[in-house]
């Protein structure tokens, strides 16, 4: 099998060298598929630990702070280790990386499924962190190398996707298997569907470049502006977004008077809103002179859901376009934001600037939850959706001068910093 050029993704695609693949489209759909299930594994320890936590509480005796916690350091654990596992990406490949995301989510899920008690759990999260900080510097980096630039707004979005799939999974049809089997074989049905992914992962991309000698050429400098502002804002998107999506069920069942079948509803509402949106802006987003103003648009959108919310308290029925359009915009401007880092990294820094983005998701993940359940406790759910709203009209404010460059003519070019 030839080679891709892996280190020159920004400029040169190489589709010919994955394959099935087409010089003029790119790969076919299993590739994609393929991407889309590296995402979806990427957290499936963390989708799977919510879905199960209560059998997990019973069996192993743990305490629901401690469940609780599990999220915040998993997702403390990716932020801190994506900086370096960005680097690991451009240095080694985005072949191998995902196949090490792949054996090392197998890993992880096994542990969980093994796990006697909590110690073994958290040390299983910890090992997730890892396959959270490759996912999207390696499937950025495989995008940008095999896909030609017309595709890859919305190969992106299908990717992104993969996580709200990874919880679809881990919320119905693995929560059935536990039903019949046990939660841990549940877990070990998911820790063996992904090691045979990593093995398709290694017979269906191309094969990396040889790695480079240390002291070898300067590397390119990106817009690192750019690539900082997106960190910032995706850390202030990460904030509300982690908020709804940990205290959405508990809201409707305290708040809004739903029963748990329902209020889990609302968050599965939330999940497919938010697959179509990602698919539908990242791909507006792959069109010559769109992405730009789409960050801020998307997050002033996200605040209107979060006051949707906020309104829910006196008019329960507003619940449920309110998660639609946090899914449709807060969800999505995450993956606009992945099409945005494409189209701005230099040529053999897309890894890095890929990681640095999702280290600010990853925080902002770890961050909100705890704020908002701390003024939740102290005032109630109305000014803890205000917070949300405040959160993601930082993020508005944060992108915006991307916008107003866009409009005054100054950044025409999706190639310019």
């Amino acid at each position: 099998m030839k080679e891709t050029n892996w280190h020159a993704e920004a400029h040169v695609a190489a589709p010919d060298m994955v394959p099935g693949s087409d010089r003029s489209t790119g790969p076919g759909p299993s590739v994609i598929v393929l991407l889309t299930c590296a995402m979806a594994f990427s957290m499936m320890q963390l989708f799977l630990l919510g879905a199960l936590g209560p059998r997990l509480v019973g069996e192993l005796g743990i305490s629901r702070t401690v469940l609780g916690l599990t999220t915040t350091a998993g997702f403390g654990i990716a932020a801190s280790l994506s900086p370096v596992a960005g680097r690991l990406v451009d240095r080694v490949g985005p072949r191998r990386c995902l196949v090490a995301l792949l054996l090392t989510a197998a890993a992880a899920l096994a542990m969980i499924g093994a796990a006697p008690g909590p110690t073994v759990l958290l040390i299983a999260v910890a090992l997730g962190g890892l396959p959270q900080a490759l996912a999207n510097p390696a499937t950025n980096k495989v995008i940008l190398g095999a896909f030609p630039p017309a595709r890859r707004g919305s190969v992106t979005g299908f990717k992104q996707s993969g996580v709200q799939f990874g919880a679809f999974a881990a919320g119905l049809p693995l929560s059935l298997l536990a039903a019949g089997v046990g939660w841990r074989g549940a877990v070990w049905a998911a820790a063996g569907t992904a090691a045979v992914a990593a093995v398709w992962a290694a017979r269906a991309l191309p094969s990396d470049p040889a790695v480079a000698a240390a002291g070898g050429a300067r590397p390119v400098t990106s817009p690192r502006g750019v690539v900082w502002r997106l960190a910032a804002f995706s850390l202030l998107l990460g904030c509300g977004i982690a908020s709804v999506n940990t205290y959405l069920a508990l809201f409707g069942t305290q708040r809004l008077g739903l029963a748990p079948t329902p209020a889990a509803a609302l968050l599965a509402t939330l999940g497919v809103a938010g697959i179509g949106g990602r698919v539908a802006w990242s791909r507006s987003a792959g069109r010559p002179g769109r992405a730009a103003a789409l960050p801020a648009l998307l997050a002033a959108g996200a605040v209107g859901a979060a006051l949707l919310l906020a309104a829910s308290l006196p008019v329960h029925l507003l619940a449920w376009p309110a998660v639609v359009a946090v899914g449709v915009f807060a969800v999505s401007a995450n993956a606009v934001s992945m099409v945005l880092v494409m189209q701005r990294a230099a040529p053999g820094k897309a890894g890095a600037d890929s990681a640095l983005v999702s280290a600010g998701f990853f925080a902002g993940f770890a961050l909100g939850p705890p704020l908002f359940g701390e003024l939740v406790s102290a005032t109630g759910y109305g000014p803890g959706w205000l917070l949300v709203a405040v959160e993601f009209a930082g993020a508005a404010l944060v992108a915006l001068p991307r916008l107003l460059r866009r409009v005054d003519g100054s950044d025409l070019s999706e190639g310019r910093p």
